[in-house]
């Protein structure tokens, strides 16, 4: 992946300005990084051996390369997701056949979304939805709702339980839901594992124990991800959060209400069509019709553009999908 800056007009078209809208239902918005990010220490990924950190998904920055590597093809991405997604099911299912205890509760060898959460994590690595928090946090979090939801129905008795199972099913694979946005642990197979925890027989009979073999099966699943996915792709692209965490939050944060408040303080015009330059556009030679180009490995960024790095993110994914 390689980025280049690009020349870009120092002349600025201004807009007229926009009333700001008002607080309402449809404006509600819950951050939980916001809250969360700043107690978190910053990566000690680079403290490790390069070639430990690398298996974690770290790498060394540097500057653009002349020559940029070719982006890989589709037909190494398959062959790596293949292999992947082959040993982390059959390594999940020999592990648990050799404990015992799961073979005394009657625990699933392999537990059903664990299928589709091997696909997003050997061949949809780049996405947000497959990072480890999400798969793993995911699978925790909607796994405690879907028995919390099974054991609520289960007061109703037996017969009214079998009766209106399924829509204790839709009601788990919702709260889930709502319980991973709000978290910023969205696992889309983690929806299945709600629902399975209070549908399927074998998984809701096991009550609490089913957060041992689906904590067991995701730090497994992991453990092959990072192996796999790094031989000649790089996984995960984070841990916890694609923004700053712990001091560098804070100077993110800063950096943020900084630039906030120079846009506040920029001279704006009456009439949609006149134009002005600004000093700080001047100097950093960026105008409002700047382009950020997106090719395939390939992403340039015009002078003066500052992303935030969930965004460098954003456009790291589309231009491996390209």
């Amino acid at each position: 992946m390689s980025f280049t800056r690009s020349p870009s007009n120092t002349h600025v078209t201004r807009k007229p300005p926009t009333e700001k809208p008002r607080s309402s239902w449809s404006t509600l918005h819950f951050d939980v990084d916001a809250h969360v990010n700043p107690f978190f220490p910053c990566s000690f990924l680079p403290r490790f051996p390069r070639a430990v950190a690398h298996f974690l998904g770290y790498r060394t920055p540097h500057p653009p390369a002349v020559h940029p590597k070719p982006p890989l093809g589709n037909i190494p991405m398959i062959f790596w997701a293949v292999v992947g997604i082959f040993s982390s099911l059959a390594l999940i299912g020999a592990v648990g056949q050799e404990i015992p205890a799961f073979g005394e509760k009657g625990v699933p060898v392999i537990i059903g979304s664990f299928g589709a959460a091997a696909v997003l994590d050997f061949y949809a690595i780049e996405s947000p939805l497959a990072q480890p928090r999400n798969a793993i946090l995911g699978q925790i979090l909607a796994s405690i709702t879907g028995i919390i939801v099974c054991k609520l129905f289960a007061l109703l008795g037996p017969e009214e339980f079998e009766r209106v199972r399924w829509l204790g099913g839709a009601l788990s694979c919702g709260l889930a839901t709502a319980v991973m946005a709000l978290t910023g642990t969205v696992h889309p197979p983690a929806g299945a594992t709600a629902l399975m925890a209070v549908v399927d027989d074998d998984v809701s009979r096991l009550g609490w124990y089913v957060l041992v073999p689906v904590s067991l099966g995701c730090g497994l699943m992991l453990i092959v991800a990072l192996l796999v996915n790094n031989i000649q792709r790089r996984f995960p692209f984070y841990w916890w959060s694609p923004s700053e965490t712990g001091l560098f939050w804070n100077q993110a944060a800063r950096r943020e209400q900084q630039r906030q408040k120079e846009e506040e303080s920029r001279p704006r015009l009456e009439k949609p069509g006149a134009s002005a330059t600004s000093s700080t556009d001047s100097e950093s030679g960026m105008g409002e019709d700047a382009e950020v180009v997106i090719k395939r490995g390939e992403v340039i960024i015009p002078e003066g553009i500052e992303l935030r790095p969930e965004e460098v993110l954003w456009l790291e994914t589309i231009s491996q999908r390209l």
